[in-house]
């Protein structure tokens, strides 16, 4: 017989632990074990024991609620995951839920058995997924120790030998700086993959168990309506993996600078065609191209994503029915691109850590993203010999200007 789920319900209720019950016995092919208590501080003396799969937390739960429940019990790194049980479905639960750290909030009187198991299902995956990214954040840190161990060596060695000690105090200090900077791109890099996973995953989740409730084909459209918040969510993650993978090849060496000839007008009316799948309602990109020459030799894949790059940014950070104004230029071997937009704009408190890793700007905070995009793309600029510059100016816009130098195949 396979493991079974075992699951603690947090309930001051008994006649809610017998409604609880018997939805879990509704289950098909069931494999759970469901223990109750109505305790607050019992509830929490038996997370502390690490027993269950997964904990079932109503609300409501005497002079307390459930919220205290969850917030003392992460505080105690108790890792597996909380469900909240409420009587009333809105936003504020919703938010308030997330915040203490549930992975997912249910309406008591409205719970399925398939909508019970697929949260509990669900919550699980994603307390594993969350438990590899705490895995890995660990193993960083063990790096950096070991490293900042290895300098200390090093400092002893260095002292013992006839350099300069001023000389070598200012190398130790450099490769500790880079040790710290190391330890704050680690910490960027949890924060922010934790929180871009979380979103999309949230939403499939969400669309997932709404999708379960259209059986007609008059809920069609409300069906593929759910179905197109699957596609995006999934794209969205995918985006978020190519960027920290094109981070990761960057890091590695591994991107390589392979010109070839090609028709430059061309190839960016492609690029332009393909931006289209991303721009909001209403926008638009206007492509011209500004020199009789069109014949460009680049790496056609390094340009295509810094295009593609630059143009989906405009989008993005830019409002519906706006226009996105992108043009190439051949003169005297370079190749010139211009790309702008009627955007919101860069603060000028962010403009010297545009180009930082998972920096991101304070007017952005709600539009979803990783911070690297730009990084990328200065990067890629860099290993074809060309250079990057902007200007922007708050709600008025942004224009990005790459210069790169025709190459020899």
């Amino acid at each position: 017989m396979p493991d079974r789920t075992r699951i603690l319900l947090v309930d001051d209720d008994e006649d809610d632990f017998i409604i609880t019950r018997d939805i879990i016995d509704d289950i098909p092919g069931r494999n759970y074990v469901l223990d109750w208590t109505g305790s607050f501080n019992e509830a929490l003396d038996i997370i502390a024991e690490r027993k269950h799969d997964i904990y079932l937390v109503d609300y409501r739960l005497g002079a307390h609620d459930g919220l205290e429940l969850i917030k003392e019990a992460l505080k105690h790194s108790y890792a597996a995951p909380f469900i909240l049980l409420t009587g009333q479905s809105d936003r504020e639960t919703d938010e308030k839920a997330m915040r203490a750290g549930a992975m997912d909030y249910l309406v008591k009187g409205t719970i399925s058995p398939n909508e019970l198991e697929r949260s509990i299902r669900y919550s699980i995956e994603h307390a594993k997924s969350l438990a590899v990214i705490q895995r890995l954040n660990s193993e960083l840190e063990q790096r950096v120790k070991e490293r900042t161990q290895e300098l200390g060596t090093a400092i002893k060695k260095l002292e013992q030998t006839n350099r300069s000690l001023y000389e070598a105090e200012q190398e130790v200090r450099k490769a500790l700086q880079k040790e710290k900077e190391l330890h704050e791109l680690k910490s960027r890099f949890v924060t922010i993959a934790s929180h871009e996973f979380r979103t999309p995953l949230s939403t499939v989740l969400s669309s997932v168990s709404l999708i379960a409730k259209y059986k007609t084909t008059e809920d069609d459209d409300k069906r593929m309506k759910h179905v197109d918040r699957i596609k995006s969510a999934v794209s969205n993650l995918t985006g978020i993996l190519n960027d920290f993978l094109s981070i990761s090849r960057i890091e590695e060496g591994k991107i390589y600078n392979v010109p070839t000839t090609f028709d430059l007008k061309a190839f960016a009316e492609q690029v332009a065609d393909e931006a289209q799948g991303v721009l909001k309602l209403g926008q638009k990109i206007n492509y011209r191209h500004q020199s009789s020459d069109t014949t460009a030799v680049l790496d056609k894949q390094l340009l295509k994503n810094i295009l593609f790059n630059l143009l989906s940014n405009a989008s993005k950070y830019s409002g519906e029915h706006k226009e996105v104004n992108f043009t190439t230029e051949i003169k005297d071997g370079t190749i010139k691109i211009k790309v702008q937009d009627q955007g919101i704009g860069i603060p000028e408190a962010d403009k010297t850590h545009l180009f930082t890793p998972f920096f991101r700007a304070q007017n952005v905070t709600n539009i979803q993203g990783t911070g690297l995009g730009l990084n990328i793309v200065k990067r890629y600029v860099d290993i074809m010999g060309g250079e990057m510059d902007y200007q922007s100016e708050l709600d008025e816009g942004t224009t990005f200007f790459v210069s790169l130098p025709q190459a020899q195949e």
